[in-house]
């Protein structure tokens, strides 16, 4: 299992394929995941770049963090894992129910 690196501030034209030829210079790349947006399909700005090894990952940290893609210093560091997200926390205003109209005087 290869080591998961989080790659940040990416320009939004960048694509899988160039990410795959940068970080090739730091050792084998098993995996590239540019985040895109769902509805749009444009570039969030990060992806997630998995490389053979945790000796390889770490040369791509200390190469690329901070390096600069097209006028842009990329942030490169290793992946986190996901927290997990709270039930019921949707943010969309759900989930606090009032109760409207007129009392019932029975």
């Amino acid at each position: 299992m290869g080591t998961k690196l989080y790659v940040g501030n990416l320009p939004f034209t960048t694509t899988e394929n160039e990410l795959q030829e940068l970080f090739s210079q730091a050792g084998a790349v098993q995996e590239v995941m540019l985040m895109q947006d769902r509805f749009t399909g444009k570039s969030r700005g990060f992806a997630f770049v998995t490389m053979g090894s945790e000796e390889e990952a770490q040369n791509a940290i200390s190469k690329f963090n901070g390096q600069a893609m097209e006028g842009r210093p990329l942030t490169v560091n290793e992946a986190r894992p996901r927290e997990p997200r709270q039930p019921g926390a949707g943010g969309r205003g759900y989930g606090h129910r009032r109760e409207g109209g007129q009392r019932k005087g029975y």
